[in-house]
This record gives structure tokens, sequence and C-alpha cells, in this order.
């Protein structure tokens, strides 16, 4: 049986790059459209795109709530199923003005992969984000050895995370050249650095603790100093591996070269944590204990403003919306104290308050 269909190639190769040259998607989000697209066409056996009918939308449907994660062997998650057939929502809708296709589909015959209300709500609710505390991740960066250089890389990378919470695939690309000691700062620069949306920004180096500056200063004065690397030289470098007495390979040091992926730096995260006894937090989740600390130290609209921009959030709202949400152990405690004496608010709170309502009238929120 036929694994591909030509004529379904060619429309899907100008869908794709009509996805990444003119809506300006990225590659990994235009690849989940062509993994959701292929699921599709595997169900329906490879069919032509032109003999499309709603049927064959609400059969895959069906088909695809019975489905099981291959990981978990559990049913595919809600939002799996509600991300999968919007990808093809949208290809539908696109195809149904493409010459040749206008005749045969119609651009409501893409609402048919819609799914229920009710598994919409599930798939879209906002759930608590698990974040460590400051605290945790301290504790965690204490335990983690020191004796050979890869350790001494591992440390400083945790540690590195929480000084700027730049991401993975960002840190696995920077060099020595993107980090200023001096003054205390991370340029993000998207020519060089893979940020997302490829935006350029400073990052200031967090308040977290004068330990953990240090170790970042320390690593960064071992590479220039006394392994002599230059700035083009990567900052946090991959592990070179070699071949023993016995023929077996074994990391024997740093290699002068990036990590081609960040599923390593994911890795040493999930050791570190396990290691100091904690359950594992993704280097993302520092976002959260960094805006949580925010929420904390700033005074001043513009204080949080300063602290917005360093996460390379263009808005406020993006930072309290995308990591502000409250624990629900703290909306306990706060909910609990508004039934005693409430004292007068302090002006500071007042002008953070209205700067949030200007930003979500602004955004029509």
């Amino acid at each position: 049986m036929s694994k591909h269909n030509a004529n379904n190639e060619r429309i899907k190769r100008r869908y794709f790059s009509y996805l990444k040259e003119a809506m300006r998607q990225s590659e990994p989000s235009v690849d989940a459209t062509a993994a959701a697209i292929h699921r599709f066409e595997k169900y329906t056996k490879y069919k032509d795109f032109k003999k499309f009918h709603i049927q064959q939308a609400i059969g895959f449907k069906n088909y695809l709530a019975d489905q099981k994660n291959q990981q978990t062997g559990k049913p595919l998650s809600k939002a799996t199923l509600h991300s999968t057939l919007g990808h093809l929502k949208k290809f539908f809708f696109w195809l149904a003005g493409q010459p040749g296709y206008k005749s045969r589909l119609q651009h409501s015959d893409s609402d048919y992969f819609n799914i229920s209300e009710k598994d919409m709500r599930i798939a879209t609710a906002r759930r608590e984000q698990k974040a460590p505390t400051l605290e945790q991740v301290k504790h965690a960066i204490s335990q983690m050895p020191v004796e050979t250089e890869i350790q001494r890389r591992n440390r400083a990378l945790v540690a590195f995370t929480l000084l700027t919470t730049a991401r993975v695939s960002a840190i696995a690309s920077m060099k020595l050249k993107h980090v200023d000691l001096s003054e205390g700062c991370l340029q993000q620069d998207a020519r060089e650095v893979k940020t997302k949306f490829s935006k350029t920004f400073t990052t200031y180096f967090f308040p977290v603790g004068d330990e953990i500056q240090e170790i970042v200063v320390d690593w960064v004065k071992y590479l220039r100093e006394e392994k002599l690397w230059g700035n083009d030289d990567p900052l946090f470098p991959s592990t070179r591996v070699a071949q023993n007495t016995n023929y077996q390979f074994e990391a024997v040091g740093l290699d002068r070269k990036h990590w081609s992926s960040a599923t390593p730096i994911r890795k040493i995260f999930k050791e570190a944590f396990e290691k100091a006894g904690l359950p594992y937090f993704n280097p993302h989740c520092f976002r959260n204990t960094l805006t949580l600390l925010g929420e904390n130290l700033c005074r001043t609209p513009e204080q949080f403003k300063a602290w917005s921009q360093n996460f390379g959030h263009e808005k406020v709202l993006t930072t309290f919306l995308s990591y502000g949400q409250v624990e629900n152990r703290r909306q306990g405690e706060i909910i609990r104290g508004l039934a005693k004496p409430q004292q007068p608010p302090q002006t500071d709170a007042i002008k953070i308050a209205k700067a949030v309502a200007h930003e979500l009238r602004k955004s029509g929120n």
C-alpha cells in the first residue's frame, strides 16, 4: 500500500512554505503541522485531499480519541487532540481557497475538525505550574560535585540558568562573548543565539545571590584563563567522548563544540535534582521561580517592567499571564487573609495594580 500521495505532497509543500514564509512560523511549528497532517493521511490511507469529505473529519476525531500515548499507554490528552485537530482545521481552511480545491471544498468543512466545548475547556484549562523554590534550586546546586571539569560545567550550567532564566536552546548555542561579567549581563543576540522568536535582548543577572553569580563567574574565568578559550568558543561545551584502554567509549573532558541539542542539558538538571533528593524540575520551571521572586521584590511598575524585559518579554502582561499565576497554597492564604481587618493598601501596590489593569484594557481582556 502506498504511503504517500503525489498530489498531496505537492500541496503540502506549498502550505508549509506559506506557514514559514508568509505566517513566519518556526521550523518546530511547521513540523508539528506536518505531523498532524501525516496522521490524518495515514487514517484515510493517503486519499487525495480533493476527495475530502466531512465524514473523514468526524471519523478521524473518533479514531484519534481511541489512540494511546506510546510512552504512558494512556489515551491521548485533550490538549493533544485540540492541537492536532487545530492544525488540520487551519490546513483545510487554507486548502479550500486554493486552485483545484475551491470547487471541491468549502471553508466551513474545516469546522468539522472542532472538538466539543467540554473537551475544549479541558484542553485549554490553565493548571498550576510546578516550580521549585529558590531555596530548592540553591540546595540542588550546592549538592552538585565539582571534582572534574565536566562536573564544574554542569554546576555552572544550572547556576547560569537560575541567574539568567535563559532557555535551553539559547544556552546550548551561547558563546563566551555573550556573557559580559563587567556589566553583569547576557547579550542574547539572535544572529548567533537560538532565542524564542529570534528576539535579541539583554538579560542582566537576576538578584538570586552572590554565591550563584560567583559560580558562573568562576566558570567563565576558567574557560578564558585556564583553558585559554576565546570569544567564539561555547559557553557550555559538549562532552568529549573517547575510547579507554578497554576500547570502550567514555567521557574524557570537554569538547570545543556546542551541543547539537538541548537534551543533555535537561539530563543534567534531572540528575542534579535527583541527587539532591528533590523532584525533577526542568530548566523552564526556573522562569516561574524568578517570576515569583520578582513579585516579592518589585515595588513599582517600572521595576516590574524591567524584570519582565529581563525575561525577553515585550509586555509585562506576558510575564503575569504566562508565569505569574498565584500558587494554590498562596491563593488560600490570600483569600483567608481577606476575612481579617485590612490595612490601607500601599501606594506602590496601587500603582502596580493600576498598571496591570491598564495593560489588560489595552489587550482587550
